[in-house]
C-alpha cells in the first residue's frame, strides 16, 4: 500500500470513529432521542466507548495474525476515540445527570457498584491517553511505556463489569465484550510465554557458559 492510499485509509477510518458523535448529535437537535434524551445520550456513548475500547485490544493481535502492520497502525487512534467517548460519557453523567452536584456525585460513585467501576476505568485511561504520544514514549522508554499501557486491560475489563452491572437483564453485550476481552488477554499471555521462556533460557545457557569459563 503506497503512503497516499495509507492517508487516504487514516482519513476514512478518523471520520468514520467520528460518526457515531455526528449521529447522536443530529438526532438530540432533530428531537430525535426518544423519551428519555440524557439516558440515551449517556447509554449510546457509554456503548461506543467500551466498543473503541475493545477494537482497540484486538488490532494488535489481528496485525499478527495476518502478518500485516497496517492494523495496529491504527490503534493510538482507536485508543484516543475510546477515550474521547469515554470522556462525552462521563461528561454527560456529570453534567446532565448529576447537574455537577459534587455531594451526589460522590454518594452515587460510592454507592453504586456500576458507577464505581466505570469511574475507575475512566481514572485509569487518564494517564492512558496522556502518555500516548510520541514524545511520551520516547521519554518513559519503550519498556516502561509498555508496562503502563498493559493497564488498558484493566481499565477495559473494569468497563465492561460497568456495563455489565448496569444493564442487570439483557446481558448479551457484556459477555461478548468480556469474551472479547479475555480472549485478547489470553492471546497476549500466550504470545509472551515463549518469548519469555527464551530469554530465560538464553540467560541460563549464557549464565553457565559463564561459569565454566574460568575453569
Amino acid at each position: 500500500m503506497t503512503e497516499r492510499n495509507r492517508r487516504i485509509l487514516w482519513f476514512v477510518v478518523f471520520i468514520g470513529c467520528l460518526l457515531p458523535a455526528g449521529d447522536l448529535l443530529y438526532r438530540a437537535f432533530t428531537g430525535d432521542l426518544g423519551a428519555d434524551p440524557v439516558e440515551t445520550l449517556i447509554r449510546t456513548t457509554g456503548d461506543w466507548a467500551i466498543k473503541f475500547l475493545v477494537a482497540g485490544l484486538l488490532l494488535t493481535p489481528l496485525t499478527r495474525i495476518l502478518k500485516n502492520p497496517l492494523p495496529v497502525r491504527f490503534r493510538r487512534m482507536i485508543g484516543l476515540y475510546a477515550f474521547f467517548y469515554v470522556c462525552i460519557h462521563l461528561s454527560l453523567y456529570l453534567g446532565l445527570d448529576q447537574g455537577l452536584d459534587v455531594p451526589a456525585i460522590v454518594k452515587d460513585v460510592l454507592k453504586r457498584p456500576y458507577i464505581t467501576f466505570g469511574m475507575m476505568a475512566f481514572l485509569l485511561l487518564v494517564p492512558l491517553a496522556i502518555t500516548s504520544t510520541r514524545k511520551m514514549v520516547a521519554r518513559l522508554g519503550p519498556k516502561k511505556w509498555r508496562q503502563l499501557h498493559r493497564a488498558v486491560y484493566v481499565a477495559a475489563s473494569f468497563g465492561v463489569i460497568h456495563y455489565y452491572l448496569l444493564v442487570k437483564l439483557d446481558i448479551t453485550w457484556p459477555l461478548i465484550y468480556g469474551t472479547i476481552l479475555a480472549v485478547a488477554l489470553l492471546w497476549r499471555v500466550w504470545q509472551a510465554l515463549p518469548r519469555d521462556s527464551t530469554i530465560r533460557a538464553a540467560k541460563s545457557k549464557s549464565g553457565a557458559t559463564k561459569s565454566v569459563a574460568p575453569l
